[in-house]
């Protein structure tokens, strides 16, 4: 029986549907209604709203790297405050999304014992982890550069890349 599960879960991957001509506030609108259910993932990017459903593959990758990088955290000593798939918009970028596991690191003092984080006064997650078991139809590298997220974890379910920031927002 588990063999046959593990075969499922490899073939289906994350369920991914594109709207375009989508406002800001119908994406606010959407972000808050579905906030407290079990509703699928967005990204906005300028009108644009990809919603993705993750698999279990997705989630346990995921969940797998957020571990790494928390024991890594308090085996070095270093502050960690982990936002989890938290929502991160500006309305001014017309941009938003939810990662898939982040932290703040060096700027954990600026967001300790908060429980919203407004990007117009916070600082973005000092590190974003990305699972990319499927293709995006949305840039979200674009999105975080725009958003100012220094680091970036990207994982395909075979290779790891990290990706910084640079002084010119690339």
């Amino acid at each position: 029986m588990a063999s046959v599960e593990r075969a499922t879960e490899r073939s289906a991957p994350d369920q991914r549907f594109l709207l375009h001509g989508i406002s800001w506030k119908t994406y606010e609108s959407l972000v808050a209604d579905l906030r407290d259910r079990c509703a699928p993932r967005m990204t906005y990017d300028q009108g644009s709203l990809e919603l993705m459903a993750p698999s279990r593959a997705h989630e346990r990758y995921k969940r797998l790297l957020g571990q790494l990088i928390t024991f890594w955290a308090v085996e070095k000593e270093v502050p960690i405050h982990g936002g989890g798939s938290t929502t991160f918009r500006r309305e001014d970028l017309d941009r938003g999304l939810e990662p898939d596991e982040c932290f703040y690191l060096r700027n954990e003092p600026l967001v300790r014992g908060k429980d919203e984080i407004d990007l117009s006064l916070d600082p973005p997650p000092d590190l974003v982890v990305e699972v990319e078991l499927s293709r995006n139809s949305l840039d979200k590298m674009r999105i975080y550069a725009a958003l100012g997220v220094p680091e970036l974890c990207r994982f395909d379910g075979e290779t790891l890349i990290v990706y910084e920031l640079a002084a010119d927002g690339q």
